[in-house]
C-alpha cells in the first residue's frame, strides 16, 4: 500500500538517482526505500511525462530481479500472484503470453527554450544519468494483445485453473 502524505526536503546541491543498491543505502539498514525519479532543476516540480516510465516499487524491481533469474519462470508467475488467466472487472478474460522487461538508462535531457520556440537539449553528466526498469505483462483477449503493469495483473480475478482440464486416457 502506499502512504497518500509525501513528506519531501529537496536539497537542489545534490541529486539523487536510483541505481540498484543494497537495501538501506541512503538510508537506515532495514527500512524499505521507495525509488523515486531523479530531480533535474528545471523539472522538479513538473510530473512525469510518462506515467509508465516512473521508477518501479520495491515489489515490482524485487520481481524484476528474481524473474531474471528464475530457473521455472511459470512457479515464479504463480508465487508473484500474476494469473496466467486473469478475468477484469467487466468479464473480459485475458491469457498471458509473455513478461517483458525493458532496461533504460537516461542519459540526457530536453529542455523547452524561452518563449516556446523550441527545445534545448543537454547531455547529462555521470551523476544525473539514472537508471530504470519497466515491466509489462502481455495478455491476449481475444482479439488484440493488452500489455499489463505489475499492479493490474496482479488486480485480475485468476481464472487459471479453469483453463485447465484433463484429456481423457492420460
Amino acid at each position: 500500500m502506499h502512504d497518500d502524505h509525501h513528506h519531501h526536503s529537496h536539497d537542489h546541491g545534490h541529486h539523487h538517482h536510483d541505481h540498484p543498491h543494497a537495501l538501506g543505502h541512503n538510508g537506515p539498514a532495514g527500512k524499505p526505500l521507495q525509488w523515486q525519479t531523479p530531480h533535474l532543476p528545471d523539472q522538479a516540480h513538473e510530473p512525469p511525462a510518462d506515467p509508465a516510465s516512473v521508477d518501479l516499487d520495491l515489489v515490482e524491481t524485487a520481481f524484476l530481479e528474481g524473474f531474471a533469474r528464475a530457473p521455472d519462470p511459470s512457479s515464479f508467475l504463480r508465487l508473484a500472484g500474476i494469473p496466467f488467466v486473469g478475468e477484469m472487472a467487466d468479464g473480459v478474460r485475458l491469457h498471458l503470453l509473455r513478461v517483458e522487461t525493458e532496461d533504460l538508462v537516461d542519459v540526457g535531457a530536453v529542455m523547452p527554450l524561452v518563449g516556446g520556440t523550441g527545445v534545448a537539449y543537454h547531455p547529462l553528466p555521470a551523476r544525473l544519468t539514472s537508471h530504470r526498469r519497466r515491466l509489462a505483462f502481455i495478455y491476449h483477449d481475444g482479439t488484440e494483445q493488452r500489455p499489463l503493469g505489475f499492479a493490474a495483473a496482479r488486480a485480475l480475478a485468476d481464472r487459471s485453473a479453469a483453463s485447465q482440464f484433463a484429456v481423457p486416457g492420460h
